[in-house]
Protein backbone atom coordinates (compact mmCIF):
# COMPACT_ATOMS: atom_id res chain seq x y z
CA UNK A 1 0.00 0.00 0.00
CA UNK A 2 1.07 3.43 -1.21
CA UNK A 3 -0.49 5.24 2.56
CA UNK A 4 -0.08 3.37 5.53
CA UNK A 5 -2.46 5.36 8.34
CA UNK A 6 -1.81 4.72 11.92
CA UNK A 7 -4.70 4.07 14.42
CA UNK A 8 -5.32 6.33 17.54
CA UNK A 9 -3.74 3.21 19.38
CA UNK A 10 -1.44 2.95 16.93
CA UNK A 11 0.07 6.22 17.88
CA UNK A 12 -0.57 6.06 21.96
CA UNK A 13 1.55 2.96 21.88
CA UNK A 14 4.39 4.45 19.49
CA UNK A 15 4.98 7.85 22.18
CA UNK A 16 4.29 5.17 25.16
CA UNK A 17 7.34 3.48 23.77
CA UNK A 18 9.49 6.41 23.36
CA UNK A 19 8.14 7.96 26.43
CA UNK A 20 6.49 11.16 25.59
CA UNK A 21 3.36 11.90 27.00
CA UNK A 22 1.73 13.12 23.60
CA UNK A 23 2.21 14.23 19.86
CA UNK A 24 3.38 18.10 21.17
CA UNK A 25 6.02 16.64 23.13
CA UNK A 26 8.16 15.69 19.97
CA UNK A 27 8.14 19.48 18.72
CA UNK A 28 9.20 20.97 21.55
CA UNK A 29 12.30 22.39 20.03
CA UNK A 30 10.20 24.15 17.80
CA UNK A 31 9.91 27.46 18.59
CA UNK A 32 7.02 29.17 19.60
CA UNK A 33 4.52 30.94 16.87
CA UNK A 34 6.21 29.15 14.50
CA UNK A 35 3.50 25.88 14.62
CA UNK A 36 0.50 25.95 12.86
CA UNK A 37 -2.56 26.40 15.65
CA UNK A 38 -5.25 24.94 12.79
CA UNK A 39 -5.86 23.13 9.69
CA UNK A 40 -7.61 25.78 7.66
CA UNK A 41 -10.67 23.77 7.03
CA UNK A 42 -8.91 20.80 5.55
CA UNK A 43 -10.81 17.65 6.11
CA UNK A 44 -9.03 15.16 8.22
CA UNK A 45 -9.39 12.16 6.09
CA UNK A 46 -11.42 11.43 3.00
CA UNK A 47 -11.50 8.46 1.32
CA UNK A 48 -9.22 6.91 -1.48
CA UNK A 49 -11.38 7.75 -4.29
CA UNK A 50 -12.47 11.42 -3.10
CA UNK A 51 -9.01 12.20 -2.66
CA UNK A 52 -7.95 11.17 -6.18
CA UNK A 53 -10.91 13.23 -7.71
CA UNK A 54 -9.70 16.15 -5.99
CA UNK A 55 -6.07 15.86 -6.63
CA UNK A 56 -7.25 15.52 -10.16
CA UNK A 57 -9.12 18.54 -10.34
CA UNK A 58 -6.31 20.69 -8.79
CA UNK A 59 -3.91 19.44 -10.81
CA UNK A 60 -6.04 20.64 -14.12
CA UNK A 61 -5.18 23.42 -13.22
CA UNK A 62 -2.00 23.65 -14.30
CA UNK A 63 -0.79 24.26 -17.65
CA UNK A 64 1.40 21.54 -19.11
CA UNK A 65 4.98 22.48 -20.13
CA UNK A 66 4.21 20.58 -23.96
CA UNK A 67 0.61 21.54 -24.14
CA UNK A 68 1.74 25.30 -25.24
CA UNK A 69 4.24 28.06 -26.87
CA UNK A 70 6.72 27.41 -23.61
CA UNK A 71 9.63 29.58 -23.36
CA UNK A 72 10.43 29.48 -19.78
CA UNK A 73 13.91 28.64 -18.81
CA UNK A 74 16.38 30.45 -15.85
CA UNK A 75 18.13 27.35 -14.54
CA UNK A 76 15.66 24.11 -15.70
CA UNK A 77 14.80 23.64 -19.46
CA UNK A 78 12.68 22.01 -21.78
CA UNK A 79 14.83 19.57 -23.63
CA UNK A 80 13.64 16.46 -26.32
CA UNK A 81 14.14 13.17 -24.16
CA UNK A 82 14.56 9.95 -25.77
CA UNK A 83 12.13 7.56 -24.86
CA UNK A 84 15.17 4.89 -24.06
CA UNK A 85 16.50 6.86 -21.68
CA UNK A 86 13.12 6.19 -19.60
CA UNK A 87 13.08 2.80 -20.69
CA UNK A 88 16.69 2.15 -19.63
CA UNK A 89 16.99 3.42 -16.24
CA UNK A 90 14.11 2.35 -15.51
CA UNK A 91 15.26 -1.44 -15.72
CA UNK A 92 15.69 -3.01 -12.26
CA UNK A 93 19.50 -3.21 -12.46
CA UNK A 94 19.44 0.36 -12.44
CA UNK A 95 16.40 1.26 -10.79
CA UNK A 96 16.85 -0.33 -7.77
CA UNK A 97 20.87 0.61 -6.80
CA UNK A 98 21.71 3.85 -8.05
CA UNK A 99 23.23 5.00 -4.86
CA UNK A 100 24.45 1.85 -3.16
CA UNK A 101 26.58 2.53 -0.13
CA UNK A 102 28.78 -0.01 -0.54
CA UNK A 103 29.40 0.54 -4.09
CA UNK A 104 32.40 -1.66 -4.56
CA UNK A 105 30.18 -4.23 -5.10
CA UNK A 106 28.35 -3.23 -8.08
CA UNK A 107 30.22 -3.26 -11.12
CA UNK A 108 27.53 -1.74 -13.55
CA UNK A 109 27.13 1.16 -10.93
CA UNK A 110 30.89 2.02 -10.62
CA UNK A 111 31.38 1.75 -14.69
CA UNK A 112 28.41 3.97 -15.15
CA UNK A 113 29.58 6.62 -12.70
CA UNK A 114 32.59 6.48 -14.08
CA UNK A 115 31.05 7.07 -17.55
CA UNK A 116 29.63 10.04 -16.32
CA UNK A 117 32.74 11.62 -14.75
CA UNK A 118 34.16 11.07 -18.18
CA UNK A 119 31.88 12.95 -20.19
CA UNK A 120 31.51 15.70 -17.48
CA UNK A 121 35.32 15.77 -17.86
CA UNK A 122 35.37 16.24 -21.59
CA UNK A 123 32.16 18.41 -21.60
CA UNK A 124 33.87 21.25 -18.89
CA UNK A 125 37.39 20.76 -20.55
CA UNK A 126 38.77 19.81 -17.02
CA UNK A 127 40.59 16.94 -15.96
CA UNK A 128 38.19 15.36 -13.21
CA UNK A 129 35.04 15.82 -12.29
CA UNK A 130 33.17 13.85 -9.69
CA UNK A 131 30.11 11.07 -9.29
CA UNK A 132 27.58 14.06 -9.24
CA UNK A 133 26.16 16.26 -7.04
CA UNK A 134 22.60 17.57 -5.66
CA UNK A 135 21.80 19.97 -8.09
CA UNK A 136 23.48 23.38 -10.19
CA UNK A 137 22.50 25.27 -6.92
CA UNK A 138 24.33 22.75 -4.40
CA UNK A 139 27.33 21.99 -7.03
CA UNK A 140 28.18 25.69 -6.75
CA UNK A 141 27.91 26.46 -3.02
CA UNK A 142 30.40 23.23 -2.55
CA UNK A 143 32.72 24.49 -5.25
CA UNK A 144 33.29 27.79 -3.07
CA UNK A 145 33.42 25.57 0.05
CA UNK A 146 36.18 23.87 -1.76
CA UNK A 147 38.03 26.69 -2.74
CA UNK A 148 37.91 28.08 0.50
CA UNK A 149 39.76 24.54 1.45
CA UNK A 150 42.36 24.90 -1.19
CA UNK A 151 43.07 28.61 -0.78
CA UNK A 152 42.98 28.94 3.00
CA UNK A 153 41.18 31.81 2.69
CA UNK A 154 37.65 32.95 3.21
CA UNK A 155 35.76 35.59 0.90
CA UNK A 156 34.07 34.67 -2.30
CA UNK A 157 32.83 37.10 -4.54
CA UNK A 158 29.62 36.25 -6.63
CA UNK A 159 28.94 37.66 -10.00
CA UNK A 160 25.53 39.94 -10.49
CA UNK A 161 25.43 36.95 -13.32
CA UNK A 162 24.81 33.78 -11.06
CA UNK A 163 21.39 32.35 -10.96
CA UNK A 164 19.68 34.02 -7.62
CA UNK A 165 18.61 30.68 -6.33
CA UNK A 166 22.57 29.51 -6.75
CA UNK A 167 23.61 32.59 -4.94
CA UNK A 168 20.96 32.41 -2.05
CA UNK A 169 22.31 28.66 -1.82
CA UNK A 170 25.81 29.53 -1.59
CA UNK A 171 24.61 32.38 0.85
CA UNK A 172 23.31 29.75 3.49
CA UNK A 173 25.94 27.27 3.05
CA UNK A 174 28.67 30.79 3.67
CA UNK A 175 26.91 31.73 6.99
CA UNK A 176 27.03 28.19 8.58
CA UNK A 177 30.66 28.12 7.55
CA UNK A 178 31.43 31.43 8.53
CA UNK A 179 32.36 32.53 5.31
CA UNK A 180 32.82 35.81 3.61
CA UNK A 181 30.71 36.97 0.38
CA UNK A 182 31.06 39.92 -1.96
CA UNK A 183 27.63 39.56 -3.73
CA UNK A 184 27.57 42.20 -6.69
CA UNK A 185 24.28 43.39 -7.75
CA UNK A 186 22.28 41.75 -10.58
CA UNK A 187 23.58 42.64 -14.08
CA UNK A 188 20.71 42.42 -16.81
CA UNK A 189 22.56 44.08 -19.51
CA UNK A 190 25.99 41.66 -18.58
CA UNK A 191 28.00 45.08 -17.38
CA UNK A 192 30.15 44.45 -14.31
CA UNK A 193 33.75 45.11 -13.29
CA UNK A 194 34.36 41.69 -11.09
CA UNK A 195 38.11 41.96 -11.38
CA UNK A 196 37.94 45.45 -9.63
CA UNK A 197 36.47 43.27 -6.72
CA UNK A 198 39.63 40.52 -6.26
CA UNK A 199 42.08 40.81 -3.51
CA UNK A 200 44.31 39.35 -1.53
CA UNK A 201 41.60 37.84 0.39
CA UNK A 202 39.55 36.47 -1.89
CA UNK A 203 39.51 32.69 -2.08
CA UNK A 204 37.63 32.59 -5.62
CA UNK A 205 35.01 34.07 -7.63
CA UNK A 206 32.24 33.22 -9.15
CA UNK A 207 31.13 33.93 -12.69
CA UNK A 208 28.21 31.80 -14.79
CA UNK A 209 27.75 32.07 -18.79
CA UNK A 210 25.28 32.38 -19.88
CA UNK A 211 24.44 34.29 -17.08
CA UNK A 212 20.82 34.19 -15.46
CA UNK A 213 20.32 37.07 -17.86
CA UNK A 214 22.05 34.83 -20.99
CA UNK A 215 24.83 37.14 -21.23
CA UNK A 216 28.18 35.00 -22.72
CA UNK A 217 31.30 36.03 -20.20
CA UNK A 218 35.27 35.52 -21.74
CA UNK A 219 36.71 34.20 -18.19
CA UNK A 220 40.06 34.35 -20.09
CA UNK A 221 40.55 37.83 -18.56
CA UNK A 222 39.01 36.92 -15.14
CA UNK A 223 40.82 33.75 -14.61
CA UNK A 224 44.28 35.75 -15.40
CA UNK A 225 43.24 38.27 -12.80
CA UNK A 226 42.44 35.50 -9.97
CA UNK A 227 45.48 34.00 -10.49
CA UNK A 228 47.38 36.90 -10.50
CA UNK A 229 45.80 37.26 -6.65
CA UNK A 230 46.14 33.34 -5.77
CA UNK A 231 42.55 33.04 -6.29
CA UNK A 232 40.57 30.37 -7.90
CA UNK A 233 37.81 31.23 -10.81
CA UNK A 234 34.79 29.09 -10.35
CA UNK A 235 32.57 28.73 -13.22
CA UNK A 236 29.03 27.85 -13.22
CA UNK A 237 26.65 26.93 -16.32
CA UNK A 238 23.09 26.24 -15.81
CA UNK A 239 22.16 25.24 -19.24
CA UNK A 240 24.69 22.38 -20.38
CA UNK A 241 23.36 21.88 -23.97
CA UNK A 242 25.80 25.44 -24.07
CA UNK A 243 28.60 22.89 -23.98
CA UNK A 244 28.00 22.16 -27.20
CA UNK A 245 28.58 25.44 -29.09
CA UNK A 246 30.90 27.46 -26.45
CA UNK A 247 34.44 27.35 -25.73
CA UNK A 248 34.93 25.21 -22.74
CA UNK A 249 35.28 27.12 -19.02
CA UNK A 250 38.94 24.57 -18.48
CA UNK A 251 40.08 26.11 -21.99
CA UNK A 252 39.45 29.33 -20.62
CA UNK A 253 41.10 29.32 -17.50
CA UNK A 254 38.69 27.95 -14.84
CA UNK A 255 39.62 26.07 -11.72
CA UNK A 256 36.23 24.68 -11.15
CA UNK A 257 33.49 24.21 -12.98
CA UNK A 258 29.96 23.79 -11.46
CA UNK A 259 26.56 22.69 -13.69
CA UNK A 260 23.49 22.27 -13.76
CA UNK A 261 23.32 18.58 -15.88
CA UNK A 262 19.29 18.79 -16.20
CA UNK A 263 18.93 19.32 -20.04
CA UNK A 264 20.32 16.18 -20.70
CA UNK A 265 18.12 12.89 -19.70
CA UNK A 266 16.06 14.86 -17.21
CA UNK A 267 12.73 16.38 -17.76
CA UNK A 268 11.65 19.46 -15.97
CA UNK A 269 9.57 17.33 -13.58
CA UNK A 270 8.40 20.44 -11.40
CA UNK A 271 12.26 21.51 -10.37
CA UNK A 272 13.76 17.98 -9.32
CA UNK A 273 15.70 16.20 -8.85
CA UNK A 274 18.04 17.32 -11.01
CA UNK A 275 21.90 16.57 -10.87
CA UNK A 276 25.00 18.75 -10.13
CA UNK A 277 28.16 18.42 -11.71
CA UNK A 278 31.44 19.23 -10.23
CA UNK A 279 34.55 19.21 -12.00
CA UNK A 280 38.11 20.60 -11.36
CA UNK A 281 41.73 20.21 -11.78
CA UNK A 282 44.01 16.93 -10.89
CA UNK A 283 45.88 19.18 -8.76
CA UNK A 284 43.12 19.97 -6.47
CA UNK A 285 41.15 16.32 -6.49
CA UNK A 286 41.93 15.89 -2.85
CA UNK A 287 39.36 18.52 -1.50
CA UNK A 288 37.13 17.10 -4.70
CA UNK A 289 33.78 16.75 -2.61
CA UNK A 290 31.86 13.78 -3.18
CA UNK A 291 32.88 10.44 -4.39
CA UNK A 292 35.29 9.27 -7.06
CA UNK A 293 35.10 6.31 -9.30
CA UNK A 294 38.56 4.96 -11.07
CA UNK A 295 39.19 2.29 -13.74
CA UNK A 296 41.46 -0.35 -12.40
CA UNK A 297 42.82 -4.26 -12.99
CA UNK A 298 41.86 -6.54 -10.77
CA UNK A 299 43.84 -9.70 -10.01
CA UNK A 300 43.22 -11.88 -13.23
CA UNK A 301 44.14 -8.82 -15.48
CA UNK A 302 40.48 -8.08 -16.20
CA UNK A 303 39.58 -4.33 -16.34
CA UNK A 304 37.16 -2.75 -13.12
CA UNK A 305 36.40 -0.37 -11.59
CA UNK A 306 36.47 0.89 -8.11
CA UNK A 307 35.96 3.81 -5.38
CA UNK A 308 38.56 5.57 -5.70
CA UNK A 309 38.06 8.69 -3.14
CA UNK A 310 35.26 9.12 -1.09
CA UNK A 311 35.71 12.05 1.37
CA UNK A 312 32.33 11.72 2.63
CA UNK A 313 30.77 11.32 6.24
CA UNK A 314 29.66 7.90 5.82
CA UNK A 315 33.28 6.71 5.11
CA UNK A 316 35.56 8.93 7.08
CA UNK A 317 35.96 11.34 9.98
CA UNK A 318 33.43 14.06 10.14
CA UNK A 319 35.91 16.85 10.73
CA UNK A 320 38.02 15.55 7.63
CA UNK A 321 34.82 15.10 5.31
CA UNK A 322 34.81 17.83 2.50
CA UNK A 323 31.07 17.68 2.08
CA UNK A 324 27.95 16.08 3.83
CA UNK A 325 26.26 15.43 0.08
CA UNK A 326 25.54 11.65 0.88
CA UNK A 327 24.16 10.83 -2.59
CA UNK A 328 25.38 11.28 -6.11
CA UNK A 329 21.68 11.67 -7.55
CA UNK A 330 23.15 8.61 -9.55
CA UNK A 331 19.31 7.71 -11.42
CA UNK A 332 19.54 11.16 -12.67
CA UNK A 333 23.68 10.96 -13.87
CA UNK A 334 22.33 7.50 -15.48
CA UNK A 335 19.97 9.17 -17.62
CA UNK A 336 22.42 12.46 -18.00
CA UNK A 337 24.85 9.80 -19.68
CA UNK A 338 22.78 7.87 -21.68
CA UNK A 339 21.23 10.59 -23.79
CA UNK A 340 24.69 12.16 -24.00
CA UNK A 341 26.12 8.71 -25.23
CA UNK A 342 22.73 8.97 -27.92
CA UNK A 343 24.15 11.78 -28.97
CA UNK A 344 27.64 11.94 -29.51
CA UNK A 345 29.97 14.93 -30.00
CA UNK A 346 28.18 15.19 -33.06
CA UNK A 347 24.87 15.05 -32.27
CA UNK A 348 25.34 17.80 -28.90
CA UNK A 349 26.81 20.54 -31.74
CA UNK A 350 23.85 19.84 -33.48
CA UNK A 351 21.49 20.11 -30.70
CA UNK A 352 23.24 23.39 -29.44
CA UNK A 353 23.39 24.90 -33.23
CA UNK A 354 19.43 24.69 -33.39
CA UNK A 355 18.88 25.77 -29.81
CA UNK A 356 20.74 28.93 -30.94
CA UNK A 357 19.20 29.47 -34.24
CA UNK A 358 15.66 29.17 -32.85
CA UNK A 359 16.71 31.93 -29.89
CA UNK A 360 18.09 34.07 -32.89
CA UNK A 361 15.12 33.89 -34.42
CA UNK A 362 12.75 34.26 -31.55
CA UNK A 363 14.69 37.50 -30.16
CA UNK A 364 13.94 38.76 -33.91
CA UNK A 365 10.63 38.15 -33.61
CA UNK A 366 10.28 39.37 -30.14
CA UNK A 367 11.95 42.91 -31.03
CA UNK A 368 9.38 43.91 -33.48
CA UNK A 369 6.99 43.73 -31.18
CA UNK A 370 6.21 47.35 -30.12
CA UNK A 371 7.29 48.42 -26.65
CA UNK A 372 10.01 45.41 -26.17
CA UNK A 373 13.68 46.09 -26.25
CA UNK A 374 16.65 42.87 -26.21
CA UNK A 375 19.04 43.73 -23.59
CA UNK A 376 21.86 41.10 -24.95
CA UNK A 377 24.25 41.27 -27.45
CA UNK A 378 25.33 37.71 -27.22
CA UNK A 379 23.72 34.92 -25.94
CA UNK A 380 23.02 31.40 -26.05
CA UNK A 381 19.53 30.05 -26.55
CA UNK A 382 18.03 32.18 -23.54
CA UNK A 383 18.01 36.10 -22.99
CA UNK A 384 16.59 38.85 -21.22
CA UNK A 385 13.62 41.18 -22.93
CA UNK A 386 12.52 44.66 -21.15
CA UNK A 387 8.66 45.27 -21.42
CA UNK A 388 6.50 48.36 -20.64
CA UNK A 389 5.03 47.57 -17.26
CA UNK A 390 5.57 44.84 -14.94
CA UNK A 391 6.81 41.84 -16.04
CA UNK A 392 5.36 39.45 -13.87
CA UNK A 393 1.45 40.85 -14.57
CA UNK A 394 2.05 40.31 -18.45
CA UNK A 395 3.22 36.91 -17.99
CA UNK A 396 0.71 35.89 -16.04
CA UNK A 397 -1.76 37.20 -19.17
CA UNK A 398 0.05 35.52 -21.51
CA UNK A 399 -0.37 32.29 -19.51
CA UNK A 400 -4.20 33.08 -20.20
CA UNK A 401 -3.96 33.18 -23.52
CA UNK A 402 -2.13 30.09 -23.89
CA UNK A 403 1.47 30.75 -23.73
CA UNK A 404 3.88 30.65 -20.83
CA UNK A 405 6.23 33.29 -21.74
CA UNK A 406 9.10 33.20 -19.82
CA UNK A 407 10.45 33.71 -16.45
CA UNK A 408 9.86 37.73 -14.55
CA UNK A 409 12.82 38.50 -13.20
CA UNK A 410 10.89 39.51 -10.18
CA UNK A 411 10.30 36.00 -9.17
CA UNK A 412 13.59 35.30 -8.26
CA UNK A 413 14.24 39.18 -7.11
CA UNK A 414 11.32 40.31 -5.56
CA UNK A 415 13.57 43.15 -3.71
CA UNK A 416 14.50 44.73 -6.92
CA UNK A 417 11.64 46.93 -8.22
CA UNK A 418 14.24 48.13 -10.74
CA UNK A 419 13.92 44.79 -12.24
CA UNK A 420 10.27 44.05 -12.07
CA UNK A 421 9.75 44.78 -15.88
CA UNK A 422 12.39 42.25 -17.09
CA UNK A 423 11.60 38.93 -18.40
CA UNK A 424 13.92 36.25 -19.47
CA UNK A 425 13.12 33.82 -22.08
CA UNK A 426 14.12 30.65 -23.03
CA UNK A 427 14.09 28.47 -26.77
CA UNK A 428 15.13 25.21 -27.15
CA UNK A 429 14.94 22.43 -30.13
CA UNK A 430 11.19 22.18 -29.03
CA UNK A 431 10.13 25.63 -30.27
CA UNK A 432 8.44 26.06 -33.29
CA UNK A 433 7.84 29.08 -35.77
CA UNK A 434 4.00 29.08 -34.96
CA UNK A 435 4.36 28.89 -31.41
CA UNK A 436 7.42 32.03 -31.99
CA UNK A 437 4.66 33.77 -33.66
CA UNK A 438 2.01 33.13 -31.02
CA UNK A 439 3.95 34.65 -28.70
CA UNK A 440 4.83 37.50 -30.68
CA UNK A 441 0.92 38.05 -31.03
CA UNK A 442 0.03 37.42 -27.55
CA UNK A 443 2.62 40.09 -26.50
CA UNK A 444 1.53 42.49 -28.59
CA UNK A 445 -1.98 42.09 -27.71
CA UNK A 446 -1.15 42.31 -23.55
CA UNK A 447 1.29 45.25 -23.82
Amino acid sequence: MRYLPQTDADRRAMLATIGVPDIDALFVDVPKGKLVADTHGLPHGQGEIAVERHMGRLAAKNVAAGSVPFFVGAGAYRHHVPASVDHLIQRSEFLTSYTPYQPEISQGTLQTLFEFQTQVALLTGMEVANGGMYDGSTSTAEAVLMARRVTGRSKAVLSGGLHPHYRDVTETVSRMSDGALDVMPPAPTGAEDIIARIDDETACVVVQSPTFFGHLVDLRPIAEACHARGALLVAVVTEAVSFGALESPGAQGADIVAAEGQSFGNPLTFGGPYVGLLATRDKFIRQLPGRLTGETVDAAGERGFVLTLSTREQHIRREKATSNICTSSGLCALAFSIHLTLLGSAGLTKLAAINHANAVRLSEVLATVKGVRILNETFFNEFTIRVPGNAAEIVEKLAARGVLGGVPVSRLEPDRPDLADLIIVAATELTTADDRSRFAAALAEVL
